[in-house]
């Protein structure tokens, strides 16, 4: 199975002058924007159910073959679900000195 995944990035298309729009075209690019933010987090949640998908083929995988013994730390990866996971500075062992 090949992902026909996008090889290079878009440019911005330039970005208007908005004090010379009339209301109707600033309200039009709003949902314009509206409309594209929405698709893209569509397609974001799609690839994050199959990337779920695909890790949970593998560790299945894994574990038939005893390769990799599988430690689930439930409460940790409740927290991180709810969005109250450490952050990447955290994950990575960077104190608050060390962070940014």
């Amino acid at each position: 199975m090949r992902l026909n995944l996008p090889t290079e990035r878009r440019a911005l298309e330039p970005f208007p002058d908005l004090s010379t729009l009339p209301d109707d075209e600033l309200r039009d690019l709003i949902h314009d924007c509206e409309r594209q933010e929405n698709e893209i987090s569509y397609q974001r949640r799609l690839l994050h159910g199959k990337i779920g998908l695909l890790r949970a083929e593998l560790v299945a995988r894994l574990q038939k073959k005893g390769e990799g013994a599988l430690e689930v730390d439930i409460q940790k990866l409740t927290a991180i679900l709810a969005g109250r996971g450490p952050s990447i500075d955290e994950e990575l062992g960077a104190g608050p000195d060390e962070a940014a």
